[in-house]
């Protein structure tokens, strides 16, 4: 009997997945309102104010090395519980520190689960997504990640504004991160009504599971084409590190890590991270600096909206393309806002957040997109591991050099380094990436063995 295609069975996998993406999001940017308070209570220097705010992203970086030979070892099913887990762990822990150290640990151990959720949480959707609506489906993890941010953006102001300033100096703060522990919870339950990715269980030989799952996705003919394309890709690869290091896999990676440093090289997070603390450079108070950073949350959010709904009609690229050159503009804006003193205050918040609506719409989500898209089914965890080390090595030394970088050079001129930056990440998709819309992933593969399906190879 001929079954039809669920699309509330696929969306419910999508949204379980995001929630991923959703503390990802929330354990990432906790630090942007308890930065200031933390700077107070231990007297920082502007190194180790970098120190704190980034210390997180070890872990990410030790995260996403290991989960894709995890994820290929046991199920992306799997990892992603461990992600949940790991969460719940570190939010306790920062909530009550008796030192730095104390502190550190837990967030690297935090940071162990962004690293993870960064990674499989885009490649589940991916694994389980048609063809059609995969750019959409993936985006709604970025979805995820940025309804995260603003949550905690929410809930460090709510907490914020509690008490006086030297109650959050010694206990808000604390309170900021410790609120983790409850999406970690939920996620952790959520897992519990998922599948595991056809795609895994067919490379494990697990076709009976897969065809099953795939059905639910695509409906019975349909599910079955797709379950004899993944079979004959497995069958044409190795799955090792060296497959990706040969010609035409060999651009994909090149691709992969490329985009992954200037998604992040381009100075989103420094912002994320540091938002109240560069708003009140502008002359505004704690609290109207919280408010503008929710401000920025909002507009994150309202623009990945846009991505979601155009990403699989404009294509990757396009918005690619759009949004990186918006990008440049605004950073430039921003940069001479700071220069000229006296005309900084609200430009510099119109800017920023014109900012991040362009990043919204183009490196924020279709990063992980395309990413997530490129690499053949038996490589995919392995190949995303080394461009997700990228991506976190990248937002380590940007969120770590970011403090000095100000107090060295001035706010202008740091600015004007990220500008550069998205210069050039306009520059790299228009003359290297691929365009991937409505292409299922086993088409994708075959351009990287075929050169004459392409017009690149480095």
């Amino acid at each position: 009997m001929e079954k039809q295609p669920k699309k509330s069975y696929i969306y419910k996998i999508t949204i379980v997945a995001a929630v991923g993406g959703l503390l990802f999001g929330y354990d990432t940017a906790v630090v942007a309102g308890a930065i200031g308070f933390i700077q107070k209570k231990f007297d920082l220097s502007a190194a180790m104010m970098g120190w704190i705010a980034s210390c997180a992203l070890i872990g990410c970086i030790a995260g996403a090395m290991f989960s894709g030979y995890l994820s290929d070892r046991f199920g992306r099913k799997k990892v992603l519980i461990l992600s949940a887990i790991l969460f719940a762990v570190s939010s306790l822990g920062t909530s009550v520190p008796h030192d730095l150290t104390f502190f550190v640990i837990f967030r690297i151990i935090g940071g162990l689960g962004i690293g993870i959720a960064s990674m499989i949480s885009p490649m589940y959707i991916t694994e389980c997504s048609p063809a059609d609506i995969r750019g959409r489906l993936v985006s709604i993890n970025q979805l995820g990640i940025v309804t995260g941010i603003l949550l905690i953006y929410f809930v460090n102001a709510g907490i914020a504004g509690l008490y006086d300033e030297a109650w959050n100096v010694n206990t808000g703060w604390r309170w900021m991160f410790g609120s983790g522990l409850f999406p970690s919870i939920i996620f952790f339950i959520l897992l519990m009504f998922v599948p595991e990715s056809p795609r895994w269980l067919a490379q494990v030989g697990r076709n009976d599971e897969a065809a099953k799952i795939l059905e639910k996705i695509n409906g019975t003919t349909k599910a079955q084409e797709e379950l004899k394309q993944i079979k004959k890709s497995l069958n044409t690869e190795t799955g090792s590190f060296l497959e990706l290091f040969k010609p035409g896999l060999r651009t994909a990676l090149i691709i992969g890590i490329i985009l992954s440093i200037l998604s992040q090289i381009t100075g989103i997070n420094a912002i994320m991270y540091y938002a109240p603390e560069i708003f009140k450079s502008t002359g505004d108070g704690s609290g109207s600096a919280l408010f503008q950073t929710i401000l920025v949350g909002v507009v994150n959010l309202l623009f990945t909206l846009v991505a979601i709904k155009y990403v699989d009609k404009a294509g990757r690229k396009g918005l690619l393309l759009a949004g990186s050159f918006g990008m440049a503009i605004c950073l430039a804006i921003v940069g001479f806002a700071f220069y000229f003193e006296a005309v900084r205050g609200y430009i510099v918040l119109i800017a920023i957040l014109s900012y991040i609506a362009c990043f919204a719409l183009s490196l924020g989500p279709l990063t992980f997109v395309v990413i997530a898209e490129i690499f053949p089914n038996r490589a995919r965890g392995r190949a995303m591991s080394i461009c997700l080390f990228f991506l976190w090595t990248t937002v380590y030394c940007v969120s770590q050099f970011f403090p000095m970088l100000l107090e060295s050079i001035g706010s202008a001129y740091t600015f004007w380094i990220f500008m550069t930056m998205s210069i050039i990440a306009f520059v790299f998709v228009w003359k290297i990436v691929p365009e991937t819309k409505g292409k299922t992933l086993e088409e994708i593969e075959k351009t990287w063995h075929n050169p004459a399906s392409r017009n690149l190879e480095l």
